[in-house]
């Protein structure tokens, strides 16, 4: 098998921009949707995947916590056994969607006018099947990477992950030896914040995930009577505060970086680390590109769900609730600290579902070639670094050692709205797009 250089000029097959198509598609109709509390079924997207992986020479392998809720797991080995490993992942499950609110039957995997339809095509069956065309167009061409690949596919990441990331990272550890880095999803997305401007954000850190469970408990009685102790009352004022509280503003090195290189692309100089810095008024200036980091400038609580009583005129002895937390990192003493005052002495909380915060290097070497991988199909495009607002398996895989980025390049075009499809209505990839995030995965990996 030939070694190839890594600046060497190449590109992947046109088999690999057909299966990367096929392949989204295929992956598309296998229904695959996680409704939580285990209601999900991964296997048939997994034995779709292993299928693929094996037919090129690899050797994959199938691991269940449940049955149904399956993971594989693959090794490339490189031509270095001394370099460390990266780890390339990606989640087979998706969210649910209502066939009644789409244009489209959502796992028809359709491909009409040069577009992919249905749940999944961003997140993130689209970057699965990139990983297989890539790696499958390399066992055609007899190249291996210079350091090992391990390629996890995996379930469970659209609720828990303890069935997937979760499961693999605390049972399975010893298949991800040698891994210090991954790529996985959400970022070399273009986002088009003004006319003729393409960006490229790149995932470089994740806000913590607190899912946080109140109970309040009380006196029951009559509903027609007087009650001081009200579980209903105490916890509703509790949700109240939580809702109305107004989080401090919190910048991480990501999120400074992120607005550096924006306000500079808008012919600014700022300095977010200066005193009296006011964020407020550069995000303004900043225009559409704010949303890159608006939601990540500190933490957030928003409560959710809400449950109590079981008839009108009985006051209930207890009641329930559930908020969205998250966490910048570092924040997470603060967040705690502030749930404590918020919630008062008449409300218990707990941790419903924790995972960690998250943040990557952006000043070495592993960014650098993220970003000119992009920047070599896209030379007009601008690659920022940013830190998402939700999480990925990134956070289970972190537990052994692994530094994750959200790299599943994407050239999207203006007007085309990758945050709105995110588990949204009519979610759909262009064809290009796809073409184009298996040129730049397979120079990064190559490069990397």
């Amino acid at each position: 098998m030939n070694v190839l250089d890594a600046t060497a000029e190449r590109d992947v097959d046109a088999t690999a921009l057909d299966e990367v198509v096929e392949f989204t598609s295929g992956l598309i109709r296998i229904d695959t949707s996680n409704r939580g509390g285990g209601d999900c079924r991964e296997r048939p997207a997994a034995e779709y995947v292993a299928e693929r992986l094996a037919a090129v020479g690899l050797e994959p392998t199938l691991l269940e916590r449940t049955p149904g809720r399956t993971n594989v797991v693959a090794r490339i080995e490189g031509t270095d056994p001394r370099a460390d490993a990266l780890l390339v992942h990606g989640h087979l499950d998706v969210v649910p969607a209502e066939a009644a609110d789409w244009s489209v039957d959502p796992f028809s995997g359709e491909v009409r006018d040069g577009v992919v339809w249905g749940r999944g095509a961003v997140d993130m069956k689209n970057m699965d099947a990139m990983v297989l065309a890539v790696v499958r167009a390399w066992a055609r061409a007899g190249v291996r990477p210079r350091r090992d690949i391990v390629l996890a596919f995996t379930a469970d990441e659209e609720d828990s992950a303890v069935d997937g990331s979760g499961f693999l990272a605390d049972h399975h550890p010893h298949l991800f030896e040698g891994c210090t880095e991954g790529l996985s999803e959400s970022g070399a997305f273009t986002v088009h914040p003004r006319p003729g401007q393409a960006l490229y954000p790149i995932a470089a850190g994740e806000r913590g995930t607190g899912w946080l469970k109140l109970t309040a408990h009380g006196t029951t009685g009559h509903g027609s009577k007087p009650n001081r102790a009200n579980a209903v009352s105490r916890l509703a004022a509790a949700v109240a505060r939580i809702g109305a509280h107004e989080w401090p503003v919190r910048l991480t090195d990501t999120v400074v970086a992120c607005i550096t290189e924006l306000a500079a692309l808008q012919g600014l100089s700022v300095d977010p680390r200066a005193p009296g810095f006011d964020l407020d008024a550069v995000l303004e200036k900043l225009g559409p590109a704010a949303a890159l980091v608006e939601a990540t400038v500190r933490n957030s609580a928003n409560p959710t769900m809400f449950s109590a009583g079981y008839k009108v005129n009985v006051i209930p002895g207890h009641a329930t609730a559930y908020v969205d937390g998250r966490t910048v990192p570092g924040g997470e003493e603060e967040f705690r600290a502030t749930l404590d005052e918020l919630t008062g002495p008449e409300v218990r909380w707990e941790f419903h579902h924790r995972e960690v915060a998250l943040e990557a290097p952006v000043d070495g070497r592993t960014y650098a070639i993220l970003r000119d991988c992009v920047r070599h199909f896209d030379p007009d495009g601008h690659v920022v670094p940013f830190c998402m607002a939700g999480g990925t398996d990134a956070k289970q895989f972190s537990r052994l050692g692994i530094t994750g980025y959200g790299y599943s390049p994407l050239k999207l075009p203006p007007g085309f709205d990758y945050w709105a499809l995110f588990h949204g209505v009519d979610e759909r990839v262009p064809v290009d797009a796809l073409h184009f995030g298996v040129r730049v995965l397979d120079r990064a990996l190559r490069t990397l």
